[in-house]
């Protein structure tokens, strides 16, 4: 091609005529990557991932079908990411190469990779000619060596290695996203939001956490929470490691670990905080409250909350894996799923938001949630992130596990918060134990019992909570209470209902509690750990043990009876998730009548080491275990996808996958779960933009966060209820994918479709 045919990345974006140039866009991508991964070491590394990426489109034959399919939804079809990871392989980077052949497609086995990037090079030699005539007058300061771009641990150690591929694969990816979605949309330069200040941020939110409680009813353990308040804060001036916040329920982590975070950025010059928790109703309580404290009105909110299933790889369409959430927001709050499963992930849309973590806080609340078959991994990337890349971890909770057990986390330094926590548990203790075991009651039988436990002989003056394991069991108790004629005290929450549904449901629960009103709460786990419900009595049916004490945090909270009442029970008609029989059993070898109570944090720590052993986590056979042999080979396909079966090629054995839930969803809008029909046409117009789009803005898809739900994959099998979703990324209804459900949803208890199918809501 001559010298004077410019060369292209991208043909016009839909309404202009204005072309994309190549080296502008690899430049681009180069310099934004550079800025990310310079707070962990890798910039020079990512700027050539960034300035090779795309190189192979200088090619002859890839400039001419460029050309031929501009204006249509054509795609090119002709191979460019193989010349740009040959010259980084060649140059000294080697293995790391991996990250510029797989910037579109993911990345890749070891293996796999050395075999396909032999087969694409192959393939077509005289593109690959070409493209090389051309790099001269493309990439002129492109030096024979790129060695120099890799410290020499990251050579050494392949666990450190394959950590920092990770996170670079994910400047990349971020950054060619950016620069991609600033051409389609004519932005005068790519999205990418200042870095914020911390110190800033956390005067501010000092200040409104000063103000928020001198607006509260004082409560009798205030001297306590302002006492482990304050330990963080002078804690938060130590240097960068792993931190522990070991405190009973009620004593007000959620602001302390907030505090502590922000302070921590502000002192150590830190990118962001994020913090991540294991259920959505956490998530969405948490960022309420972090809102309230942070942001501004009329300015970019200070805090993004995202936990959203859609695969925007796969069921997303051509484009839109640009409205992907990249975590740009100096304070994140999402789910363990989003954040590990990203962390683990291959593909780019799951991995752009990953570089984030480095050289940030992580604050891991109620950390006993994290599943047990993945902790090793877990455990180990939370430790390679904090001893090489400039990350500091917070785990908190009331029912601290003993990870230091673990070789994963054996002689890994830590600091506690808290000194004295046997003593802080005392002085805290504020309910006792009551058992429903044997015989075992019905859940018809609860719910009765639940209405007079707090009352005087009128069933409408009873106030408390039931505490299940699956949605079908919540609604049944639910049920129980309309059939009895008490719907207006009784109250439902399960994952059927949409976030913004949920928490209003949670907000006039609160009210209530809070002006002494009755109010009768049937709902699964997902109260138990990070809202702050303050109930006389509730009823926990038998789960592990730290779910029995979690949802006993949720009696008597401030303290103004002598003692809540927590009362244990194991229905005869109850269900249960799998993953709690194994669990179950450990707890109830140790609590129950005659044994210890779930508060007792010598016998917690047993039980804790008990699980581990009992699951054989440091089996070399266990699943987390194989996840760990396959990051020390490079092989990304099978960390992510698991192990082919039987030697093949494609079928992979995603049972030995990195999943923290094995249950695949399908996210679902629920414009119904709106308040008003003012708010629920808006969403629905809101779907129906993102639908159209020809590349979806990220900051619609944010929007829709608030009314979106995940259901199992198991709803696709009947054709009635998969009718009832309608795609709005992509064009079919799929596992992975975003839709809008056009079926019943229900004002009390959510989504309603046939009687079975509330066992498939996640």
């Amino acid at each position: 091609m001559s010298v004077d045919v410019p060369l292209w990345a991208h043909s016009p974006a839909p309404g202009t005529d204005v072309w994309h140039s190549l080296e502008d866009h690899l430049r681009g991508t180069a310099e934004l990557a550079r800025r990310f991964a310079t707070p962990f070491g890798g910039g020079d590394l990512a700027y050539w991932f960034g300035l090779l990426h795309d190189c192979g489109k200088a090619s002859d034959a890839w400039q001419q079908r460029l050309a031929e399919v501009a204006g249509t939804d054509g795609r090119v079809g002709i191979d460019h990411k193989a010349f740009g990871a040959r010259l980084a392989y060649e140059r000294g980077l080697g293995m790391f190469s991996i990250g510029i052949f797989g910037h579109h497609g993911g990345l890749l086995d070891a293996g796999v990779f050395r075999a396909r990037l032999k087969e694409a090079l192959a393939k077509a030699p005289e593109n690959i000619a070409s493209a090389e005539r051309a790099l001269t007058r493309l990439l002129p300061e492109l030096p024979a060596d790129l060695s120099a771009a890799l410290p020499e641990l990251w050579r050494t150690d392949p666990l450190v290695g394959e950590m920092a591929l990770r996170l670079c694969y994910s400047a990349l990816v971020d950054a060619d996203g950016l620069d991609t979605h600033a051409h389609h949309h004519q932005l005068p330069a790519p999205r990418v939001r200042p870095d914020a200040d911390f110190d800033h941020l956390a005067k501010r939110y000092e200040q409104r956490r000063a103000e928020l409680l001198a607006e509260r009813p004082r409560s009798p353990i205030d001297g306590l929470r302002e006492q482990v308040y304050a330990g963080c804060l002078a804690a938060a001036d130590r240097e960068r490691g792993i931190f522990r916040l070991h405190a009973p329920t009620g004593v007000g982590k959620t602001l302390a670990a907030g505090g502590f975070a922000l302070r921590h950025a502000a002192r150590h010059g830190l990118r962001r905080v994020v913090v991540a928790v294991p259920f959505l109703t956490i998530t969405e309580q948490n960022a309420a409250v972090y809102r309230d404290m942070l942001d501004e009105d009329g300015v970019e909110s200070v805090v993004l909350e995202h936990h959203s299933q859609v695969d925007f790889d796969g069921a997303a369409g051509r484009w839109g894996r640009q409205a992907a959430e990249n975590w740009d927001a100096p304070f994140v709050v999402t789910t363990f799923v989003r954040l590990f499963e990203s962390l683990y992930a291959r593909k780019p849309s799951a991995m752009r938001r990953v570089h984030r973590l480095a050289g940030s806080v992580i604050v891991l609340d109620e950390i006993q949630a994290l599943p047990h078959e993945m902790l090793v991994p877990i455990l180990d990337g939370l430790r390679l992130l904090v001893e090489h890349f400039g990350t500091t971890v917070l785990l908190s909770s009331a029912t601290q596990p003993d990870f230091w057990a673990l070789r994963a986390f054996q002689g890994f330094d830590r600091f506690e918060l808290v000194a004295d926590v046997p003593a802080l548990t005392e002085r805290l203790r504020r309910v006792t134990y009551e058992w429903r075991l044997d015989p075992a009651p019905t859940l018809a039988d609860i719910a009765d019992e639940a209405v007079v436990a707090t009352t005087s002989g009128d069933p409408r003056t009873g106030t408390a909570m039931v505490v299940v394991n699956i949605t079908a069991d919540a609604r049944t108790v639910y049920q129980r209470w309309q059939e009895e004629g008490l719907g207006d005290v009784a109250r439902h929450l399960s994952t059927r209902m949409c976030p913004a549904h949920r928490r209003r449901v949670l907000a006039e629960v609160t009210e209530r509690l809070r002006t002494g009103r009755p109010v009768l709460l049937a709902t699964t786990q997902l109260v138990e750990a990070g809202v702050d419900l303050d109930f006389p009595v509730v009823y926990r049916a038998m789960a592990p043990a730290d779910s029995l004490l979690q949802a006993a945090g949720r009696a008597n909270r401030e303290g103004r009876i002598e003692r809540g009442r927590v009362i244990v029970f194991d229905p005869s008609d109850g269900g249960r998730p799998p993953a709690y029989q194994a669990l179950v059993g450990v707890a109830a070898d140790l609590f129950g009548p005659g044994k210890a109570d779930p508060d007792d944090d010598a016998a917690l720590t047993s039980y804790y080491r008990r699980v581990y052993q009992a699951l054989n986590l440091e089996d070399r056979a266990h699943v987390g275990q194989l996840v760990q042999q396959a990051r020390r080979k490079w092989e990304f396909e099978t960390v992510t996808d698991g192990p082919p079966r039987d030697g093949g090629a494609s079928a992979r054995n995603r049972d030995l996958a990195f999943r923290l839930i094995r249950d695949e969803g399908i996210s679902v809008v629920t414009p119904q779960g709106a308040e008003t029909e003012e708010q629920r046409t808006e969403i629905e117009e809101l779907a129906e933009r993102i639908r159209n789009a020809p590349v979806p803005d990220l900051r619609d898809l944010r929007r829709l966060q608030p009314y979106t739900t995940t259901v199992h994959s198991g709803l696709l099998r009947d054709p009635v209820v998969k009718a009832w979703m309608r795609p709005i990324l992509g064009d079919q209804v799929r596992v992975g994918g975003l839709v809008e459900w056009i079926g019943d949803y229900d004002p009390a208890t959510g989504i309603t479709s046939d009687p079975m199918t509330e066992r498939f809501v996640l």
